[in-house]
C-alpha cells in the first residue's frame, strides 16, 4: 500500500507543479520545461526508495515489460498515478477558479488548434512516441543496476526537462498518459476528444523503448574497442 500512496502523491505533485507553472507562466518554455523536471527530481529523491518513483503509466509499463513490476503492481500503480493526476488537476483548478485566470486553461495537451503551432494529428503522434522513447530508454538505462542510484533521479529529471524543451511548442509535452487524462477530464470538450492520443502514443513509445532496451541487454558478448 505504501507504494501506490508514494505513486498517488507523487503523480498529484508532478501535474500540480508541472501543469500550474505551464498555465501561470503562459507557457513559457523554460519554466514550464523546468517544473516537470524539477517535479520528478524533487519525487525521485522523496519516493523513489518506496515506490520507484514511476508516476506516470509508460513508465510502469516498461517496468512490467522488463519484469521489475508484477501485474497486480502494475494496475494498481497506474490507477494510482491517475488518481494522484485527477487530485493534483483538482487542486490547481480550485486554485485558479479564485484568480483572474479562471480555468479554461488546465495544461491540456492538443493538436491542430489546441496546438500553439498547429500540429497535425500525424505530427502529435510522432513527436510523443519520439519523446517517450527517449524519455522511457533514458530511465531503463539509468536505473538498470544500483551504481546509478545517487544520480539517477538528477538525471530522469533533467531528461524530461529536455525532451519538454522540444515538445511544449508542438504537443505541450505528454510522455505520461495520466498527466494528460486528468486536465483533460476537468476541461472536456476538444481536449477530451484528443487525449486518446495523448495515452496510446506515450505507451507505444514506452514498448518501443523497452524492446530496444532488451535487445541491447540481450549481448552475451561484450566488445572491447581499443
Amino acid at each position: 500500500m505504501k507504494k501506490y500512496i508514494c505513486e498517488f502523491l507523487g503523480t498529484l505533485t508532478l501535474v500540480l507543479f508541472g501543469t500550474g507553472i505551464a498555465v501561470l507562466s503562459h507557457g513559457d518554455l523554460v519554466a514550464t520545461s523546468l517544473a516537470f523536471g524539477l517535479a520528478i527530481v524533487a519525487c525521485a529523491y522523496a519516493i523513489g526508495d518506496i515506490s520507484g518513483c514511476h508516476v506516470n503509466p509508460a513508465v510502469s509499463l516498461s517496468m512490467l515489460l522488463t519484469g521489475k513490476l508484477t501485474i497486480k503492481d502494475f494496475i494498481c500503480y497506474v490507477v494510482s498515478q491517475i488518481l494522484g493526476a485527477i487530485c493534483g488537476t483538482a487542486i490547481l483548478y480550485a486554485i485558479l477558479n479564485n484568480t483572474l485566470i479562471g480555468v479554461d486553461n488546465l495544461g491540456a495537451n492538443g493538436y491542430h488548434l489546441l496546438s500553439s503551432n498547429n500540429i497535425s494529428l500525424f505530427g502529435a503522434c510522432i513527436t510523443e512516441v519520439i519523446l517517450t522513447f527517449i524519455f522511457v530508454f533514458t530511465i531503463l538505462n539509468v536505473t538498470k543496476d544500483d551504481s546509478k542510484a545517487q544520480v539517477s533521479g538528477l538525471v530522469i529529471g533533467l531528461t524530461l526537462t529536455f525532451v519538454h524543451l522540444l515538445g511544449i511548442g508542438l504537443t505541450g509535452t505528454s510522455v505520461n498518459p495520466a498527466r494528460s487524462l486528468a486536465p483533460a477530464l476537468f476541461l472536456g470538450g476538444p481536449a477530451l476528444k484528443q487525449v486518446w492520443v495523448f495515452v496510446v502514443f506515450p505507451l507505444l513509445g514506452s514498448i518501443l523503448a523497452t524492446i530496444l532496451f532488451k535487445y541491447l541487454q540481450n549481448n552475451p558478448k561484450k566488445r572491447r574497442f581499443l
